[in-house]
């Protein structure tokens, strides 16, 4: 018996011993978290704050469903020992990374926490990044990168270098197969820029981020110029100048609520259907208004805005690049439920003629729906290309080419409504049944000609010039059989002349139609594009 009580003994001992040593290392399990929640500490965290800006872990949580966030590497800490870094190695090392949900749909995340060395890349860090891209790509969920960096970590040189080449060659393994989104919610400077300006859709926040390759402090070195950063890479500068950016935002918060609606248009991957939301508005809803949406004079203008919010499911538009290049409009809409493209001439600026940045734009857009099985809605109403020399010089037929490129490649559903204009090449670039477009509609006030009745009548009656009533009569004659879609509807090249407000109806029915689409290009390692 005193064995067995004995033994019992040594049980409970050795049992009691087991409940302490666990509880220790659950309380340091739950001390290192601690630490590594706090960053660089409480006083960074004030600091930022301070600065009208969120931390890292803040961001995560505002951006992803409540309770969804799953981090991976909390406790990875760099590697370096040069210049006293061995003696700071917080934990995380400047990058908080996993994957959470957004309206229950998967994304991975990283969020760059700038109160940790500035947020600069070390080797750790990249490697931090590039296996949530791994991650992101081997799944097939969209990757959110949360960027607040000073750039490379000079301390560790070469490998930060190394670091950021690894994170580029990521994007460029992702393109087209998961959409990437970058948010730039502070510095992003240097090789920094290269992996956001790589992803889909860039956001900024306004007065508080700022992308260049080269500071403020080098370009007046090397070029003497005097730049503020927000005047040199600022929001403002990126999304109304350069087309860097797509859209800037006020605040932090607003900025992240707008990527969640954003990612709600997108599918996860090339290889799933944009997702189906519940819709609340009758396809086959009849727009009166729509008949008198043209002006009587053909030279007036009008929103085409109106048109794409009365097309849309409950009037809802999400406007890319709504800053640049406003003679196009492009952004996502949803009919009945699912997301499609829209790209759209604004004849409220430069009478909607296209150019260089607007071909650019929207070559850029179609090529991104076309990625991810996005179907796209074009509204013409184009006079043609931008005449001039800085157009010219400026390698408009290039870029306007990108856009046909972009058009003629897509081998998604594709619906076009012509509502007023389509001269001479503009008409062939915006969508053309030539470009395979799978239904191409007219409303009757459409013209489609090679270009505008005056102009046409003084190149075929030149020799009648100098009789005011002869043109007169030669132009209004033109205008009468040609200023209507009714010639191009002859030989096919319009499937059907429309109603304006049926437009929403018979958009609707053709995409409808098309979701069993499937056409395939001759097969090539990759096209070439003119860049």
């Amino acid at each position: 018996m005193p064995l067995a009580w004995a033994l019992l003994a040594v049980v409970c001992r050795k049992f009691y011993m087991g409940i302490c040593v666990m509880k220790d290392i659950l309380s340091e399990l739950e001390d290192r978290r601690s630490a590594a929640r706090l960053g660089g500490g409480q006083r960074r965290i004030d600091a930022q704050h301070g600065r009208g800006k969120l931390t890292a872990r803040e961001r995560i949580e505002l951006l992803l469903d409540e309770g969804s966030f799953e981090e991976f590497d909390m406790f990875v800490s760099h590697r370096c020992t040069d210049f006293g870094m061995e003696e700071q190695k917080p934990a995380g090392d400047g990058v908080i990374t996993g994957w959470g949900t957004i309206n229950g749909r998967m994304v991975y995340v990283f969020s760059q926490d700038f109160t940790v060395f500035g947020g600069s890349l070390s080797a750790t860090h990249a490697q931090k990044i590039c296996k949530i891209q791994d991650m992101a790509i081997q799944n097939g969920a969209p990757i959110i990168g949360l960027n607040d960096s000073g750039g490379a970590r000079i301390q560790e040189g070469v490998d930060s270098l190394a670091g950021y080449a690894e994170v580029f060659q990521r994007n460029i393994m992702a393109s087209g197969v998961v959409p990437q989104i970058s948010v730039i919610m502070g510095p992003c400077a240097g090789g920094a820029v290269y992996s956001p300006a790589m992803t889909d859709f860039i956001f900024m926040v306004k007065d508080t981020s700022y992308m260049f390759v080269t500071g403020p402090d080098v370009v007046k070195t090397v070029t003497n110029e005097v730049v503020t950063a927000e005047e040199l890479g600022g929001a403002s500068t990126h999304t109304k100048k350069s087309s860097v950016a797509d859209a800037a935002f006020e605040n932090d918060v607003e900025a992240l609520a707008e990527v969640r609606r954003l990612v709600d248009f997108l599918p996860l991957n090339n290889r799933e259907k944009p997702p189906v939301r519940p819709f609340f508005d009758e396809p086959g809803r009849i727009e009166d208004s729509l008949d008198t949406l043209i002006p009587a004079n053909p030279n007036s203008p009008y929103d085409m805005k109106e048109l794409i919010a009365k097309v849309a499911d409950e009037g809802d538009f999400y406007e890319i690049q709504e800053d640049y290049a406003k003679n196009i409009i492009t952004g996502f809409i949803r009919l009945e439920g699912q997301t499609v493209g829209v790209v759209a001439n604004q004849p409220m600026v430069l009478a909607g003629c296209l150019d260089i940045d607007s071909s650019r734009k929207a070559a850029r857009f179609v090529r991104f729906c076309d990625c991810f099985e996005i179907p796209i809605l074009t509204l013409v109403d184009v006079p043609g290309f931008l005449p001039g020399t800085s157009q010219e010089y400026g390698g408009v037929i290039k870029h306007g080419a990108k856009l046909l490129f972009a058009y003629g490649e897509a081998t998604v559903p594709k619906v076009t409504v012509i509502t007023r204009k389509a001269y001479g090449g503009a008409y062939d670039v915006m969508a053309s049944k030539h470009l395979r477009g799978d239904f191409n509609y007219a409303w009757p006030t459409a013209e489609i000609a090679v270009m505008g009745a005056k102009g046409a009548t003084e190149i075929i009656h030149r020799a009648d010039l100098g009789d005011a009533e002869k043109i007169a009569a030669h132009t209004a004659d033109y205008e009468d059989r040609f200023a209507n879609p009714f010639v191009a509807a002859e030989r096919g090249f319009i499937d059907e002349v429309i109603q304006p407000k049926s437009t929403r109806r018979r958009v609707s029915r053709a995409f409808a139609s098309l979701r069993g689409k499937s056409l395939k290009n001759p097969w090539k390692k990759h096209d070439n594009i003119p860049l």
